[in-house]
């Protein structure tokens, strides 16, 4: 009984010591683990955390970036606003009509030169053909364009241009064709003014289809046009 006592006793101490053995092997095992992935989370971690830092630099560079171009952008813009700012249209409000007889003896036309003055206050920019049309006695008459070019410009507030009307001169000896207004209206508009008529109080009549009656361009008086 006593060797029997004696051998359990130490197999009860050789497998305490294999038990704790085994506890320690799996506790140095989870420690080895534990580190392991605690070493790859550190690693992991950083790379993470660097990798998105650097992204989110390289982001946010760019959005800078970006800032600074649409900053630029707008300040692009506010410099193509300043083709906004460039002289509009002279509208017929703006506008001060006078037409004046500028027939030269000798000429087998007579000539009327219609002056436009800038009176709106502010720089605005005309070119091109006005619309003319004479009040007869038989109805309205439009005038033709001559066809020379047209050369851009702009008024300052108080400036003045002007253009030339054509019609031919009444010396046939009868009663010709009455003129009893002149209608205008510049260029890129629509809305016109009636003037007196300045020239001569009749037109020839004539049996032909066009009109007899001619207008230049913005600039053309005294040119022939």
């Amino acid at each position: 009984m006593r060797v029997h006592k004696l051998t359990f006793a130490a197999l009860a101490v050789v497998a305490g010591l294999s038990l704790t053995a085994c506890q320690n092997d799996d506790a140095a095992g989870q420690s080895d683990q534990s580190a392991a992935a605690g070493e790859a989370s550190a690693n992991g971690g950083s790379g993470s955390s660097e990798d998105s830092q650097q992204g989110g630099g390289e982001e946010s560079a760019g959005a800078s970036a970006d800032g600074q171009e649409a900053a630029g952008g707008g300040s692009a813009t506010g410099s193509g606003s300043g083709e906004h700012g460039k002289a509009g249209k002279c509208r017929t409000d703006e506008l001060k009509f006078k037409a004046i007889d500028s027939t030269i003896d000798g000429d087998t036309n007579g000539t009327v030169a219609v002056e436009l003055t800038n009176g709106g206050g502010r720089e605005c920019s005309i070119s091109g053909y006005a619309g003319v049309d004479l009040k007869t006695a038989s109805g309205t008459l439009s005038a033709k364009r001559s066809g020379d070019p047209v050369v851009p410009g702009t008024l300052k507030d108080g400036e003045s241009v002007a253009f030339g009307i054509q019609y031919p001169i009444n010396d046939s000896g009868g009663s010709g064709v009455r003129i009893t207004g002149l209608v205008v209206t510049p260029p890129d508009e629509t809305k016109s003014v009636t003037l007196d008529w300045p020239g001569a109080a009749t037109l020839p009549v004539t049996d032909g289809t066009g009109s007899p009656v001619e207008v230049g361009p913005i600039g053309s008086a005294g040119q022939g046009g």
